[in-house]
């Protein structure tokens, strides 16, 4: 058999890459990436410009992020490779019951500053275990990454009880820094989906209540997060939260932007739900309003998981924005 030319094999390359491309704006191959809700007969808005089932779809989160699943896992594994590489972490309480705990990545110099992580997940049951992928990029930079644990929503039973956990957990880092040789007055906060909300809750916190004369964050970030409770209570995917007209007061960031204490910076991709989108929007230009110092950055081509993700990476979105927040860079 004559074997095939340089050239024929050039071809034979370009023949088939061009195929696949063909291929990739099929109908068929673009159904396999559908994004977003079906077409539906549209009902009535109960929220903005939602309908009842996109409401639902916006904060369900699936129709969006149809592979969120795998993401998730790849938190988990990611977390137990970092681990590997830069150890286990100390596990300090900061309360009386026994989730009342923080995961702490010390730093490797003293006086180091001090980033604190809330995370995500419809505040649900979640571990701190499982978020400990970006602890390396901060250890690197020369940061403490510490990881809150607080009680599940199903626990609780009251969203105001976790929003104060948090709180107390900050309070707790602040009054202990120097317990781990951490800079008491340079910790920031970071959180994402649910945990972003909590940021902002914390970030927009009369911290007098907590005992503090004034707020111990000096900035923070809120990625892919929830500012107007409002639409949680109409969104039928959320019923379980059960917020009462008091809890949708208290814990809407939105209508407390002038209690803002620190710099922010909110951040959403581009491939999350339209609520997502609008919510981060919002938030921002109502906290721009009030005259406090915000930042808005709108991410091209990322899904709400991929944002949380991304703040492992000092080239993504949120990796990169809180590592010029922090006036950091990798060594």
């Amino acid at each position: 058999m004559q074997k095939p030319s340089g050239g024929q094999r050039r071809i034979s390359r370009r023949a088939t890459v061009g195929a696949l491309i063909a291929a990739a704006a099929t109908p068929a191959m673009a159904e396999e990436c559908r994004f977003g809700l079906p077409s539906h007969e549209r009902g009535p808005r109960v929220w903005l410009d939602s309908d009842q089932a996109e409401l639902d779809a916006a904060y369900e989160q699936t129709p969006y992020a149809p592979c969120f699943a795998q993401i998730i896992k790849r938190w988990a594994s990611n977390s137990d490779a970092v681990r590997a590489r830069i150890g286990l972490p100390r596990r300090l309480s900061y309360g009386p019951t026994p989730i009342e705990a923080l995961d702490l990545y010390p730093a490797k110099r003293a006086g180091a500053p001090i980033f604190i992580f809330i995370h995500g997940g419809g505040w649900l049951r979640r571990s701190a275990r499982n978020y400990a992928f970006p602890a390396e990029l901060f250890v690197d930079a020369g940061a403490h990454y510490v990881v809150l644990d607080f009680i599940a929503i199903e626990d609780a039973h009251d969203l105001r009880i976790i929003a104060d956990q948090v709180h107390r957990a900050i309070a707790w880092v602040h009054a202990n820094a120097a317990t781990f040789d951490g800079d008491a007055d340079r910790i920031f906060i970071g959180g994402h989906s649910s945990g972003g909300h909590l940021c902002a809750v914390a970030l927009a916190t009369d911290w007098q209540s907590f005992g503090l004369a004034s707020s111990p964050v000096k900035g923070g970030i809120c990625m892919s997060g929830m500012y107007e409770m409002k639409p949680i209570r109409l969104a039928h995917s959320m019923s379980y939260v059960n917020l009462t007209d008091a809890m949708e007061e208290a814990l809407s960031p939105q209508r407390h932007v002038d209690l803002l204490c620190a710099p922010m910076i909110v951040s959403y991709g581009t491939f999350e739900s339209p609520e997502f989108q609008q919510e981060a929007r919002s938030f921002a230009a109502a906290a721009r309003a009030a005259g406090k110092p915000v930042e808005l950055i709108e991410a091209a081509n990322y899904n709400h998981f991929e944002m949380g993700e991304s703040l492992a990476n000092p080239y993504g979105p949120n990796g990169r924005a809180a590592l010029a927040m922090m006036e950091l860079a990798l060594r």
